[in-house]
């Protein structure tokens, strides 16, 4: 990026979109550059989405311009992509807060701007969305304009073409902008993809355009044949370019427009803006990273990156665990198959990809259909696993359910990102994964201690023969050192880590190294903690768990989920089943509420899930155990 540029010249003029009006040709670009500087800067300090808010930077200035927000209403898909548009619509004060805990959310937000017409952090909603303000438009008698904004990555998604069904059945005045840049996170696949590069690359679509026009113009009969002469464009087009999908989707195709061109911009949006006879899906085609040459050469990488500073070290993250623990598994079994619904770079994929490409299978953001697909694999003897983050594996529950659990099929789903999440917040916290998977017949849940435990629980759930899913976070391991075999852990076996007579806590997955530690403070107020690596939130481990809570008669179950239909409420319910009245049942986890964005750490501490505050809240919840110091001199001794 070049250097030199005088920050905030124009952009520090701009309060809200009508600041935009009069601003000339020359001072958009300028504009356009400041704001990607700021971009750079705000989001190399704080992480966050940079090659895809760089991408569209002149398309959010040139959608400011044409329509009239908050009137007019502009839905973002997924959301991600939105800073510009926060730039422009009044936040530019509080931007440098992006994703900071109390700033601004990294997605569209409602709660945040009335600019914000619909919150997201998932794929594929906003033509549903948008042709519900259309319809509601209607009905109510209302003149405002409806712009959706999908990319080609999301656009793949099932619920974008059953949106654009309805849209094109309805016929009714809406504006699709495709977001055209060939890129999820990943290269978009797929044979929307192939048919988007090949109408994004090759300029007879143009020339065929152009051709079609002056043959129409200069017909002997002039607009009495425009009917007609609309008929031949078509046919002319239909002849180079496979654009008629659209249209025969009930859409009337615009495009392709140069994306980083404003006044092209403008003035195909304003066209849109008039035509009045049918839905519109505008294609433009933008550059991933635009204006950044570490983004454009590395769109990948820089579609989201963390903060400055943060520094990994040499311990490997639960992911880089997974995928290591898929190549060996690879290599062992040529029938192991790993899907992923466009987060093969976020799941590590690339050294299982880069070995057996046929193997790991890219689906685009189809999470349904990857949960399904691989319901098929299944039955025909191969390994499935479902590479998938927690947040989007929600998206195929009645898959699950239906197309896998009934059949009792033995898919495996390897499930990233489960518990707090941090910076991307409540679009994208995993914390409801152990509750909606725990009330499903014949599946299996496990959650690992640590990174060691992770590759285990993985080789075990492609031998279990039955469905099996393995939750993890999103972070590094603990540094502990792996196992070079593999070994089965015994389905529904937890583990006594830690001898104690005074009460027990029963923890399961990322939480189980706190409550070691916990343990450990508590011995200053003179009190054994006995502490259960759960491994299993279904089956439970029955046995063991009677067994701490008969002895102990004090029972502390922590998770990072939330509570309702959660790992605590299991725990509950088994001792409720076996009569064992008299056991005092406490549970530490997330509350009914959804979790805001902030640093993992300050979010776990904030609701009481690091190892001082299970000590606290064990002190607190059995104050008869405090033998040896009160709380307030407990609180003094641990700072």
């Amino acid at each position: 990026m070049e250097s030199g540029w005088e920050m905030g010249k124009i952009l520090d003029q701009i309060d809200n979109p009508a600041d935009l009006k009069e601003l000339t040709q020359a001072e958009l670009k300028q504009l356009a550059s400041e704001i990607r500087e700021e971009l750079v800067s705000v989001v190399s300090a704080n992480g966050g989405h940079l090659a895809s808010n760089l991408g569209v930077v002149e398309l959010t200035i040139a959608l400011h311009r044409i329509f009239e927000s908050p009137k007019d209403k502009i839905v973002w898909d997924v959301g991600h992509q939105a800073y510009t548009h926060k730039l422009l619509t009044g936040r530019r004060d509080r931007f440098s807060t992006l994703r900071q805990f109390g700033g601004l959310s990294g997605f569209t937000d409602r709660n945040e701007s009335e600019h914000d017409h619909f919150g997201a952090g998932h794929a594929s909603t906003s033509i549903s969305a948008a042709l519900g303000m259309v319809v509601a438009r209607d009905l109510a008698g209302d003149d405002y304009e409806v712009v959706a904004i999908i990319g080609d990555g999301a656009a793949t998604g099932g619920m974008a073409l059953e949106g654009m069904n309805q849209v094109g059945h309805l016929g009714s005045r809406l504006i699709v902008v495709l977001n055209d840049n060939g890129m999820s996170i990943s290269p978009t696949v797929g044979a929307l993809a192939k048919l988007l590069g090949k109408i994004r690359f090759d300029d007879r679509y143009r020339r065929a355009k152009d051709t079609s026009k002056r043959i129409v113009t200069r017909l002997p009969l002039g607009n009495r044949v425009w009917s007609a002469g609309k008929q031949v464009e078509t046919g002319v087009k239909g002849m180079f370019m496979p654009t008629t999908f659209w249209e025969e989707l009930g859409f009337a195709y615009m495009g392709p427009v140069d994306g980083h061109n404003i006044h092209e911009l403008e003035m195909a949006l304003a066209h849109a803006r008039d035509y009045r006879r049918e839905p519109i899906l505008l294609h433009v085609v933008t550059t991933k990273g635009k204006g950044y040459l570490p983004a454009e050469g590395d769109a990948v990488y820089f579609h989201g990156i963390p903060a400055q500073g943060t520094d990994n070290g040499t311990i490997p993250t639960y992911s880089d665990v997974f995928a290591q623990t898929m190549l060996r598994l690879a290599r062992d079994n040529p029938r192991l198959v790993v899907i992923t619904p466009a987060m093969p770079e976020g799941n590590c994929l690339s050294i299982v990809a880069a070995e057996f490409p046929e193997r790991v299978l890219d689906v685009g953001i189809c999470e349904q259909h990857a949960v399904t697909f691989a319901a098929g694999l299944s039955i025909q003897g191969f390994v499935p696993v479902v590479a998938i983050y927690s947040t989007f594996l929600q998206r195929s529950f009645d898959q699950i359910i239906h197309d896998v659990c009934l059949q009792d099929l033995p898919v495996v789903f390897a499930i990233d990102r489960g518990g707090i999440v941090g910076d991307d917040g409540k679009t994208h916290q995993g914390v409801f994964d152990i509750s909606y998977l725990t009330m499903i017949p014949n599946l299996i849940v496990a959650a690992p201690k640590d990174e060691d435990e992770l590759q285990h629980m993985l080789y075990t759930a492609t031998k279990s023969k039955h469905p099996m899913a393995v939750r993890y976070p999103r972070s590094t391991g603990l540094g502990v050192k792996l196992d070079t075999e593999f070994c089965l852990i015994p389905i529904g076996r937890g583990e006594l880590l830690r001898e104690g007579q005074d009460v027990a806590i029963v923890a399961i997955g990322s939480m189980v190294a706190p409550a070691l530690e916990a343990a450990r403070e508590l011995t200053v107020s003179g009190i054994e903690a006995a502490v259960v690596n759960a491994r299993f939130t279904k089956p439970l481990d029955r046995e063991l768990i009677l067994e701490v809570a008969g002895r102990t008669k004090r029972v502390v179950t922590v998770e990072e989920n939330i509570l309702n239909g959660g790992f605590g409420s299991s725990v509950a319910n088994l001792l409720q089943r076996s009569d064992l009245n008299d056991i005092q049942v406490r549970s530490i986890g997330l509350p009914d509420e959804f979790i805001e964005h902030g640093p993992q750490s300050s979010l776990r501490s904030r609701y009481g899930l690091d190892s001082e505050e299970i000590a606290r809240y064990v002190l607190a919840a059995f104050p008869d155990l405090d033998r040896a110091k009160t709380t307030a001199e407990y609180s003094e001794l641990s700072g």
